[in-house]
């Protein structure tokens, strides 16, 4: 264990003075709970009438009961950007592992740790500590602030409800973790295969766009996302990650890796 918690230290004191990761873990997330809480600010006001017709009648059905037109239409719009707090658990962990090992081919700091008498898995699950770490906790935080700020804003105690809707909170607390890992590893495994972070960090970025597919199906109203599907998620996220982390396992061979390099 304290290897691995050498790891971390080792990873974050390396990863940190990268001002891309910087501003994912610190910025991003601020910026991802700010927009649905600006959106909540210009559209307070919005209590009388309104029209449905933009609205997809998916949502309109889910639309909790004793909600005006109006409040569906906030409740709708709003939650668009909850996607963002899920898709925080992906970006941060991609940023953390994909500089992790690139990186530390270009700095030659990698050479030495492999050397070191550590195993694959106390080095893997310290990779995999030091990006989900900061990424988990930095949504969460975000999360929270959304939260009071949606308190602060929101008069209505039903709108308030349905923006903190029990699903969000699965799908944010639970699946988004499980997101973070799954992410980790694969950045992890195409770092291993290139030599510049900045590719590695494209790469890496792929494995977003399942969800990116997930979220502007849920804007243009073709997926309606609900308990029962993050659900579903979560269990089929727990069985990808275990293949995910074998594969990695598998992937990153230390040999291989340091003659590569030479």
């Amino acid at each position: 264990m304290n290897k691995i918690r050498t790891i971390i230290a080792k990873e974050w004191a390396e990863v940190f003075q990268n001002r891309m990761v910087v501003f994912s873990v610190i910025f991003m997330p601020l910026m991802f709970a700010g927009l649905p809480l600006l959106m909540l600010y210009t559209m307070r006001g919005s209590t009388g009438m309104a029209d449905s017709a933009g609205i997809p009648s998916s949502l309109l059905r889910g639309c909790a009961e004793g909600l005006t037109v109006a409040e569906c239409m906030q409740v709708y719009f709003v939650t668009q950007f909850m996607m963002l707090f899920m898709l925080t658990q992906l970006i941060v962990p991609v940023n953390i592992a994909a500089y992790s090992i690139a990186g530390e081919k270009t700095t030659r700091s990698l050479e030495p740790l492999l050397a070191t008498p550590i195993t694959t898995a106390e080095l893997l699950a310290g990779k995999n500590l030091a990006a989900v770490i900061p990424a988990v906790l930095a949504t969460w935080l975000s999360f929270a602030l959304f939260g009071l700020g949606a308190r602060l804003l929101v008069g209505n105690a039903k709108v308030l409800t349905a923006l903190l809707d029990p699903m969000w909170w699965l799908a944010i607390l639970v699946v988004g973790p499980l997101l973070s890992v799954l992410s980790t590893n694969f950045a992890l495994m195409v770092s291993s295969r290139v030599n510049d972070p900045r590719v590695a960090e494209q790469l890496s970025a792929l494995i977003m766009l399942p969800l990116l597919v997930l979220f502007f199906g849920q804007i243009a109203g073709f997926i309606y996302l609900n308990t029962r599907l993050m659900l579903v998620l979560a269990v089929a996220m727990v069985a990808v990650d275990a293949l995910m982390v074998l594969l990695a396992t598998q992937v990153f061979q230390r040999e291989a890796i340091l003659t590569r390099w030479k």
